[in-house]
């Protein structure tokens, strides 16, 4: 299961990231809880959410292309030191009680931005940090688990900051979360794998990626796969402060409960995927998820019992999880060397891009509907995408049954 982490460059931005990412999901849960107890509100939680992510969407394609043809490790420590100067930045304002929404959507923005071309370098050097290309899998899903381990540990923690000390420490702990993972970049000694100078224009090679991801019918459909699960399902997650405060009377502990659980279904997920040695059940591990994470927030959505709830949390995240981190994995071991930052750009546009449009649109229809309801037209929503998704499949290889039977064997 951590055969991956035998190398060292992987082995330094395994550690540094583990790090970072928990003073990430404490920033996030901090963000989240502080703009609903300030303003009450489940339409600014899902403009919260919409600002940070839909940078993705816009720029990840450009980032993609961009990636491809400048040096990845350089272009991480320069997204890395941002970061830090946008986490302290945020710190700052919340530490002087400068608490004005505008400039939280202002600096999240920025986040967003920063992302959309940090994610993406950090996925397409992952090849450059693995010698055995045999052995990218699992540290793909390594990744995936120490992503969603940290989503476990970071709510947890701020949790109890926040009842205990408020909401600007859990950013200054974000902020000085940066100085080991820079660390670590810094350590690293990596032979960055450079694509031949191209005297084709940014845009035009733009356009080849769009070309080679339409193309391939097994990529792009896992991206559509992805795309309608990140825009109508995933973003359910908006809703959890309404859910943590309002239906089960909580308070901040409790909203970090909820984040804590599907923490732990995301890394139970994760370390199945990390144990697979081999590429060849990824289409039927995202079906399969895919239905388990729509019936989990059906069941979510209408349990009256908290402890019941954060189950079917945990177990919408195992789901999500899977689908998620088997679509990336699919992508990352399927598209040509020339093509991967491309490709992995457009996984993210499809990931992370539709999520901030979907937090608007599961905002409008909490508003309109309640929160309950509104979860459970997500769940409905990823099951009848996961019908479409095996139906599309069985198409094109002509014989629903020997679909089946390919991927079962």
């Amino acid at each position: 299961m951590f055969r991956s982490l035998k190398y060292r460059n992987f082995k330094l931005f395994f550690y540094g990231q583990s790090i970072s990412l928990v003073g990430t999901w404490m920033q996030k849960t901090a963000v989240s809880w502080l703009v609903y107890r300030l303003t009450e509100s489940a339409m600014l939680l899902g403009t919260v959410a919409f600002v940070s992510l839909i940078p993705s969407l816009l720029l990840s394609p450009y980032a993609g292309s961009l990636i491809d043809r400048h040096n990845k490790y350089k272009i991480l420590v320069i997204t890395q030191i941002i970061s830090m100067l946008q986490a302290g930045a945020l710190a700052a304002i919340i530490f002087f009680e400068y608490y004005s929404i505008p400039a939280i959507i202002a600096l999240s923005l920025l986040q967003g931005v920063i992302n959309a071309f940090d994610v993406t370098c950090r996925q397409s050097l992952m090849v450059d940090m693995v010698e055995e290309k045999s052995d990218l899998p699992n540290a793909i899903a390594l990744n995936s688990t120490m992503t969603n381990l940290a989503r476990i540990i970071g709510p947890a923690i701020a949790g109890v900051i926040l009842s205990t000390f408020g909401e600007d420490f859990c950013f200054i702990g974000n902020f000085l979360s940066y100085i080991p993972v820079l660390g670590c970049l810094f350590l690293m000694k990596l032979n960055v794998t450079l694509s031949p100078s191209s005297q084709k224009s940014i845009w035009t090679e733009l356009e080849d990626g769009f070309k080679y991801i339409s193309g391939d019918k097994e990529l792009s459909s896992m991206l559509v796969m992805i795309g309608i699960s990140s825009l109508f399902v995933i973003p359910f997650n908006t809703l959890m402060p309404i859910f943590a405060k309002d239906l089960f009377k909580g308070n901040a502990g409790t909203f970090s409960w909820f984040e804590s659980a599907a923490g732990f279904g995301s890394v139970l997920s994760a370390m199945y995927l990390a144990q697979l040695k081999s590429a060849k059940p990824l289409t039927k591990i995202v079906i399969i998820a895919s239905v388990i994470f729509g019936f989990s927030l059906i069941l979510l959505a209408y349990s009256s019992i908290l402890l019941l709830a954060l189950f079917f949390m945990g177990l919408s995240g195992l789901g999500m999880m899977a689908q998620t981190s088997a679509i990336n994995t699919y992508i990352q071991t399927h598209a040509s060397p020339e093509m991967r930052g491309r490709a992995i750009s457009y996984y993210v546009m499809a990931y992370q891009g539709m999520i901030p449009i979907g937090s608007l649109l599961i905002g409008w229809t909490a508003h309109a509907f309640g929160p309950r309801h509104a979860v459970g037209i997500a769940g409905l929503t990823g099951i009848l995408a996961a019908v479409l998704f095996v139906l599309y499949k069985a198409r094109n290889t002509k014989n629903f049954h020997m679909f089946i039977q390919h991927e079962t064997t």
